[in-house]
């Protein structure tokens, strides 16, 4: 009788394997190959594709690019590290306090907790595409206005997670404000303000 611990999924990968290869820190590539198509290696088995890195092409904020990626390099890496877009702040780097927040095709996600290569083909947008030119987008308008920040490290996620959330609901109420931005942590506690902030920047959208 087969072993639950081998036994198959439909890919071909056994239990075994699955959870050896998330064990290690490649997070689950091991049974997604076709993510892959560049430096293939094999496990000591044999059995299961593991890939080390992949050219990805993106639209981050208008433009173009094409990243050569490691498979375990997240969003956040790529954005503050190598596209040098350090208005994406690494502030927890586990997906609980939403500093670095950016949108993918328009909805907000935890740079931190995403792969890079799962943004291939996708757009980004961070907190330096808002602005055209020296205009800046409503909802920045709004933080400014009402002061919606104190030391400002958390501000770049806010207002992301704000500009998607408007696109969507443009006529909040406040519990639909204070649910929206749940995921978001301000350690300075300025909530009162940003809530304000985002109300404000409810009508300025309307009138844009």
């Amino acid at each position: 009788m087969e072993k639950r611990s081998d036994k198959k999924t439909p890919g071909g990968v056994s239990r075994r394997d699955f959870i050896k290869g998330v064990g290690t820190g490649a997070l689950g590539t091991a049974v997604l190959p076709g993510l892959f198509a560049q430096d293939a290696v094999q496990t000591k088995k044999g059995r299961v594709p593991v890939f080390d890195k992949k050219t990805i092409t993106l639209t981050v904020n208008g433009t173009p690019q094409a990243v050569l990626v490691r498979a375990n390099e997240t969003l956040l890496d790529l954005l503050r590290d190598r596209l040098e877009l350090t208005g994406t702040k690494r502030t927890c780097d586990r997906g609980e306090c939403g500093g670095c927040t950016v949108l993918l095709d328009g909805s907000p996600v935890y740079a931190c907790m995403l792969l890079a290569i799962r943004a291939d083909g996708k757009k980004v947008t961070t907190i330096e595409g808002l602005a055209r030119g020296e205009k800046l987008h409503p909802v920045q308008e709004a933080f400014v206005e009402h002061d919606g920040y104190q030391c400002g490290f958390c501000t770049p996620g806010f207002i992301m997670t704000t500009s998607a959330f408007l696109v969507k609901n443009p006529s909040p109420t406040p519990d639909e404000i204070r649910m929206a931005l749940s995921g978001n942590l301000c350690r300075c506690g300025n909530y009162a303000r940003i809530y304000k902030a985002v109300a404000a920047a409810a009508e300025k959208m309307k009138g844009a």
